[in-house]
């Protein structure tokens, strides 16, 4: 299937499958008149398939060597990301940033395979409004690894300021759809 087809076929299952409308209160404290469930279209096979597919291809022309982000959101799309690179023979390692370091054990907020100094990342989470998860999740590898940070994706742009606060903060933020375009079907 072509990748235009990919990214249609992956729009109309978000539709019919993730995109609620009705009064919500956001994780950025918003209120919307609908919401965005990513996590039924991501932790399917056939979304899981699709949105990997669509963040390889935005990402074929980057020297990323990982992809990872902020649990919850990002848990899915990593994972299907890194085995979907494994099968198109460039593959891409995983990592999942908690939203604070286990408490027992290594203590680590940033779990996956060991990345060399200087990795070359893409962080990457399900829905981006204010842009709140995404920065926690930048903030947490530029504090506690020394990799590079060379994209910044998200599946579903709310256009709510999250573009504009990545972009006072140096990072372009690549969507694979916006609100609007869910919206509109």
């Amino acid at each position: 299937m072509p990748a235009q087809n990919h990214r249609e076929r992956l729009r109309s299952i978000l539709r019919r499958q993730a995109y609620f409308r009705q009064a919500v209160i956001l994780s950025s404290g918003k209120p919307s008149h609908y919401y965005i469930d990513c996590r039924k279209v991501t932790l399917s096979a056939e979304g899981a398939y699709l949105t990997a597919q669509l963040i390889l291809t935005a990402l074929a022309d980057s020297p990323v060597e990982a992809i990872g982000g902020l649990t919850l959101g990002a848990d899915p799309i990593v994972a299907a990301v890194a085995a979907l690179s494994f099968a198109a023979h460039r593959p891409l390692e995983a990592f999942i940033i908690r939203k604070e370091a286990k408490k027992h054990g290594q203590r680590r907020s940033i779990e996956g395979p060991t990345l060399r100094a200087g990795a070359r990342v893409a962080i990457v989470d399900d829905v981006a409004t204010s842009g709140g998860s995404l920065m926690q999740a930048i903030v947490r590898v530029q504090e506690e690894t020394d990799w590079r940070i060379d994209k910044v994706i998200c599946l579903v742009d709310r256009q709510e300021g999250a573009r504009e606060r990545l972009a006072q903060a140096g990072f372009e933020l690549t969507a694979l759809f916006t609100g609007q375009e869910l919206e509109a079907l």
